[in-house]
């Protein structure tokens, strides 16, 4: 570079400073507001949640206007009226919820994203994909009709014993909701793998299906199981579905299928319920929602964390 180009580049720095400048304090306060808002939302869950137990007591169940902790991460009774806050109730009908949609979003989103990256063509994939995405564009309040208006029916075809609410037909919706992060992670996962490793496996004979399966899928699988528990964690904070579909009962329930049958009440759920019922401000039931939304907050948190330990371990650098 010549001392003549030098200088023009060293005048077009010094011209576009303040811009560059204006750049990056812009994109700076965008990443400080978003941790700021997560670090409040964490801060209210806490204290809120501290005026709701009593740490000094722990081996009591109510003590006044708090709840031992023990108490409340392990009964298995969920009754405002009573103040009995066993969290399990409500977790269990979560994991129920979580697991069935897992079952349903898993197999088809990973389906779906193998075919979109290795056997649908670029025209056809360019409808295909954001077409699958619309689903996630759906009001969750629309899903939870269609469970109760069509799911539910169709399930009482074939299991007469189903309950109105249950958790069988929001574990179905929830994983449709889910299927769309599954595919789209997945399929982009698997579309990022380089072309010759399937050029190799071609031209050691395989096959389509054994390149995809064999080579596409294991080079992606970070990506892939990152979208599992992603999805996941979505599934577990899904709100509306399950408000209009489970039921409003809260109930543990062991992780049986039969229990599917039955109708429950997940956390998200509850939170509703207790923020639509007639509580008052600043007591034990109301306080009971932080403790709530604190444990949902760190079962998502620690998904997102085993999430992000996968995908560092399984990586593959190209």
């Amino acid at each position: 570079m010549s001392t003549d180009d030098l200088e023009d580049d060293l005048t077009r720095r010094t011209e576009n400073a303040p811009q560059e400048l204006a750049t990056r304090s812009f994109f700076f306060l965008c990443a400080a507001l978003s941790i700021a808002t997560t670090l409040s939302i964490v801060v209210l869950l806490t204290t809120e949640a501290a005026k709701f137990f009593d740490l000094t007591a722990p081996l009591m169940d109510v003590t006044g206007e708090t709840v031992s902790i023990v108490q409340f991460l392990t009964g298995t009774e969920w009754n405002i009226q009573g103040e009995q806050f066993g969290v399990l109730a409500l977790v269990s009908a979560t994991i129920l919820v979580t697991v069935g949609s897992a079952v349903v979003a898993i197999p088809l989103g990973t389906a779906t994203a193998i075919y979109l990256s290795e056997y649908a063509s670029p025209e056809l994939r360019s409808l295909l994909k954001p077409a699958l995405e619309i689903l996630a564009g759906v009001p969750t309040v629309v899903y939870g009709f269609f469970a109760l208006k069509y799911v539910t029916p169709a399930l009482k075809v074939f299991f007469p014993s189903i309950e109105f609410f249950n958790l069988a037909s929001a574990s179905i919706l929830v994983g449709i909701l889910i299927i769309p992060m599954v595919a789209s992670i997945s399929e982009d996962a698997m579309s990022a793998v380089p072309d010759e490793l399937r050029q190799a496996g071609y031209g050691m004979g395989a096959t389509k299906f054994e390149v995809s399966t064999g080579i596409v899928v294991p080079a992606a699988i970070s990506g892939i199981i990152s979208s599992f528990i992603l999805a996941i964690s979505r599934a577990i904070g899904e709100t509306m579905i399950v408000v209009v579909a489970a039921g409003s009962q809260a109930k543990f329930l062991p992780l049986l299928p039969s229990s599917y049958l039955d109708g429950a009440l997940p956390m998200t759920a509850a939170m509703v319920k207790l923020l639509t019922g007639d509580i008052t401000g600043g007591g034990l039931a109301y306080r009971s929602l932080f403790a709530i939304g604190l444990t949902l907050f760190f079962i998502t948190l620690a998904m997102n964390v085993i999430s992000d330990l996968i995908a560092r371990h399984y990586r593959e650098e190209y």
